[in-house]
Order: structure tokens, then C-alpha cells, then sequence
């Protein structure tokens, strides 16, 4: 594989997904001093979006990976190919719009927003603009014009942001604007329409893209692909369900206001260990259109292996500086949402599980055989769904934190057993278990003081946890400068 592809490519998709999402972190603490926790507002921003990632998977119904797949087959015309999916995607969209915009009040009802059905209209908007997007997005990724993709990723973010600044730190200070916050669970609801706005305007500046619509449709085409792609979409729903089903049955098993109070900690807090799943998210991202390429090496057992080991590598990196420097990371929320700072940890480790899934997941994706990830994917998705409502009543939001690690752990270990005698792949385990068990034993070296019951000072601690931080990269780069010297 060329590891300098990958990274050039890792390193402009990440700065989109890594820089714009670290933009958006800047908002967490907007978010968390301006909303009280026990006001239980940031607990509806944590719900609501995470319907709006489910429905998102649903509306895609997995056509980005399959445009990378049809649009790669040296038998296929990938123009009509980009065509045929948008006009899928985009059609199937303005059905899912125009049936929550009928159907606003009862959903608004069920979901417990009763007296907020534009919360549920909003919705329905953005989630229906983001998977035509979605489908654009891909062809910027197959066509290798990431400079576009951020671009646009980023003409996205910087008004969100701006406008998010000024409705928080200017507008809620006016006496004038105080029915707003009022009306809308202390400004949570004006998060929303902002989204809605921002994502507007991307949506305008894709009319280039969208004239691809006219390439054409192909009927059989098209058959073809939703028998490829229905595995898929049943693949990342259950996958999004791993990601999300916590935060939407929460209030259904802490019921009244605790319930939001516990669900907006919870969301303030996993917001930090966010960092792994950008990462996963940037590396995907170069990753899938190296994989599904035409050149010779793509999809070989090697390719896959050299991109397990990098992947695991790099994202042990990035736990061990998270957990770190959390003295500093945890006044990225309010004092409010603090006590749950716990999680962190588990879920970081549970997003590192996901990303190993992931990279498992290519062999069923190689041959065609996705049904077998949608099979897994589902197991790994009921085991965290039944872990949740066992125990989440007793545990709260902790249960929350478990329950994806047990749930990603289930599915990837299915993926490696079934997957090493399907589609067999030589991984680096010395490589791999060496820095896991160095990640671990530098972890529990940075927890003795806690374990002794010591109360270190802050910029103690930070020094201490830098020459551990120091310790883990002194190998790897050792590793890279001799490779440097190969050259």
C-alpha cells in the first residue's frame, strides 16, 4: 500500500472532518456555561441529533460505499453510475421531507417535544438535505478532489460557528431576545435552525455537482445496486444504532426531567472523546476509495493489514493524549457536566473498537457478501441495545459508556473470526500487541497516583503525563526515521 498516499490523503479529509468538527468542540462550552445542565436543554440537542444520525443512515441506504464500488468496475459507466444514485438518494430525501413535515405534531408528540413540532420540521429538513449531500460528498471522494470536499465541509462550519458565537455571547445578553431562550429550552432549539441554515447553503453551493442528475437513470442499473447497497444500509443503520441508541432510549428509561438532565451530561462529556471517531472518520475517508481503486494492489490482504496497523497504532496515540491531558480537555464542558468526565475513557476505547470493525469489515465488503455485515453488525447492535436497557435504570448514563464497548467488542470479534476463513489476512500482531500493551501499562502508570490516593497538582500531572505521552512515540519514531533512511 502507499502509506504516503494515505496519509497526504488522511491529512486534507482529516483537517475537514478533525479541524472543523475541534471548530465545533469550541462550541461545546459555548453550549454547556450558556445551558445549564440541569435545565436538561443540551440533553434535547443530544437526543434529537441522535435521531437525526439514524435517519441519515436510513436515506443513504448505503450509496456512498456503493458508488465507489460500481463506480470502480472497469464495465461500468460512473457517470451514469453517480447519476443513478443521486437521483435514488435525492428522491427517496423528498419523500422522508415532505411525510415529517405532514406528520410533525404526532411524532413531535411521541418523541416527548409536544409543544415544539419545528424542532421535528427542522429535522426533517436537514437530515433530508444531508444524505443528498452525502451522495455529492462521495463523488468528490471517488473523483480525489479533497480540496473541494473541505472546501465545502468548511462552508459549512465557519457560518454554524459565527452565528452559533453570536446567538450566546451577544444575542442572549439582549433583555429583547429573552422570550427566544425562553421559548426554546434555553436557546437549544436555536442550535437547530442554525443547522438548518448553514446546511442551506452548502446545499446551494453543490449546484455544480447536482448537474450530474443529468447523466441519466439506469433501471437495471439501479437493481443492481440497491442488491449491493440494502445489506449495506441494514450494515450502517445497526452500525449507527452501536453509536446512537443509547441517547434515544435514554429518556425512555430515566424518565422526566432527570432523565435529559443525566442524557446532557452524558452528551457534553462524549463530546471529548469524540476525537477518536474523527479520526476513524478522516482515515475511512482516504482509506475506502484506496481500497476500492483500480491499481493492482487494491483490496490485497497486505493493503488490509498495513491499514489495521497504522489505524491502531495512531488511534492509541490519540487515547493516551486524551486521557492525558484531561485536566486541561475537561473545561471544554461546564463545571455542571463534570461528573461525568468518567466515561471518557470507555468510550474512546469502545470508538477504537469500532474503527478495528471497521478495517475487519472490508473482506464481506471485497466479495460481495455484505450480508454477513449486516448479520454481525445487528448482533453487535442488540447486544448494546439489551446491555442499555438492562442497565441503564441502574446505572445511568455509565451503562450508556459499557454498553458500546460491549456492543463494538461483539461485533468485531464475530467480524475477525468469521473474516480470518473467509478472506484470510496476515495482520502485524507483534506490531499491534506491542503498542497495545505499551498504551496499557503507560495508561495504569499515569493512574498510581489516584490508586495511592495522591492529590498531584495540575501542571504535575501534565508534565508526568507528557514523558509517558513521550515514551509511546519514542518507538515510532524511531521506526519512521529508519524507514527514511531505506528511502
Amino acid at each position: 500500500m502507499n502509506l504516503k498516499s494515505l496519509l497526504k490523503d488522511t491529512a486534507i479529509y482529516g483537517m475537514s472532518s478533525i479541524v472543523g468538527r475541534f471548530l465545533n468542540y469550541l462550541l461545546v462550552p459555548v453550549y454547556t456555561y450558556c445551558i445549564s445542565a440541569q435545565s436538561g436543554g443540551y440533553g434535547v440537542v443530544t437526543n434529537l441529533y441522535a435521531y437525526t444520525a439514524f435517519f441519515l443512515a436510513l436515506l443513504t441506504f448505503g450509496m456512498e460505499t456503493t458508488l465507489f464500488r460500481f463506480g470502480s468496475k472497469k464495465d461500468e459507466d460512473d457517470k451514469m453510475v453517480y447519476s443513478t444514485a443521486l437521483r435514488m438518494v435525492g428522491g427517496v430525501a423528498l419523500v422522508f421531507f415532505v411525510a415529517v413535515l405532514l406528520l410533525r405534531v404526532p411524532i413531535a408528540n411521541a418523541l416527548g417535544y409536544a409543544s415544539h413540532p419545528e424542532y421535528i420540521a427542522c429535522f426533517g429538513a436537514i437530515t433530508a438535505l444531508d444524505a443528498f449531500q452525502a451522495i455529492m460528498f462521495s463523488r468528490l471522494r471517488q473523483q480525489r478532489r479533497p480540496m473541494r470536499f473541505v472546501a465545502l465541509k468548511f462552508a459549512f462550519i465557519i457560518p454554524s460557528i459565527l452565528l452559533n458565537l453570536f446567538i450566546f455571547l451577544i444575542l442572549k445578553k439582549m433583555p429583547s431576545a429573552e422570550w427566544m431562550f425562553d421559548n426554546f429550552n434555553g436557546g437549544a432549539g436555536l442550535i437547530f435552525f442554525t443547522n438548518l441554515a448553514c446546511t442551506l447553503l452548502v446545499t446551494l453551493l453543490f449546484i455544480p455537482e447536482m448537474r450530474g442528475i443529468r447523466y441519466g437513470w439506469d433501471k437495471e442499473l439501479s437493481g443492481r445496486m440497491l442488491k449491493y447497497s440494502i445489506p449495506l444500509m441494514i450494515l450502517s443503520l445497526v452500525g449507527i444504532l452501536n453509536q446512537v441508541a443509547d441517547k434515544m432510549l435514554f429518556p425512555k428509561l430515566v424518565t422526566g426531567e432527570e432523565g435529559m438532565v443525566q442524557l446532557g451530561i452524558y452528551g457534553a462529556c462524549v463530546k471529548i472523546a469524540m476525537i477518536m471517531s474523527l479520526l476513524t472518520q478522516a482515515f475511512r475517508y482516504a482509506y475506502e476509495p484506496i481500497v476500492f481503486s483500480d491499481s493492482k494492489d487494491r483490496g490485497s490482504p497486505q493493503t488490509l493489514a498495513d491499514g489495521m496497523k497504522y489505524f491502531i497504532i495512531f488511534t492509541l496515540l490519540a487515547y493516551l493524549a486524551v486521557v492525558f491531558y484531561m485536566p486541561v480537555l475537561k473545561y471544554f464542558v461546564g463545571k455542571d457536566y463534570w461528573e461525568g468526565l468518567g466515561v471518557v475513557p470507555i468510550v474512546m476505547l469502545a470508538e477504537i473498537l469500532m474503527g478495528i470493525y471497521f478495517n475487519l469489515s472490508f473482506w464481506y465488503k471485497l466479495t460481495d457478501k455484505t450480508w454477513w455485515g449486516a448479520l454481525i453488525s445487528a448482533i453487535g447492535a442488540a447486544v448494546m441495545i439489551a446491555f442499555n436497557i438492562i442497565f441503564v435504570p441502574r446505572m445511568g448514563y455509565w451503562a450508556c459508556a459499557w454498553g458500546g464497548l460491549v456492543g463494538y467488542g461483539t461485533a468485531m470479534m464475530l467480524s475477525f473470526l468469521i473474516g480470518r476463513k473467509k478472506f484470510p489476512v496476515k495482520y502485524d500482531y507483534k506490531s499491534i500487541g506491542s503498542c497495545a500493551i505499551m498504551a496499557a501499562v503507560l495508561y495504569l502508570a499515569s493512574q498510581i497516583p489516584s490508586f495511592m490516593g495522591l492529590s498531584l497538582p495540575t501542571w504535575l500531572t501534565l508534565c508526568l503525563n507528557t514523558v509517558l505521552l513521550a515514551i509511546y512515540c519514542l518507538p515510532l519514531g524511531m521506526k519512521f526515521i529508519k524507514s527514511r533512511r531505506r528511502i
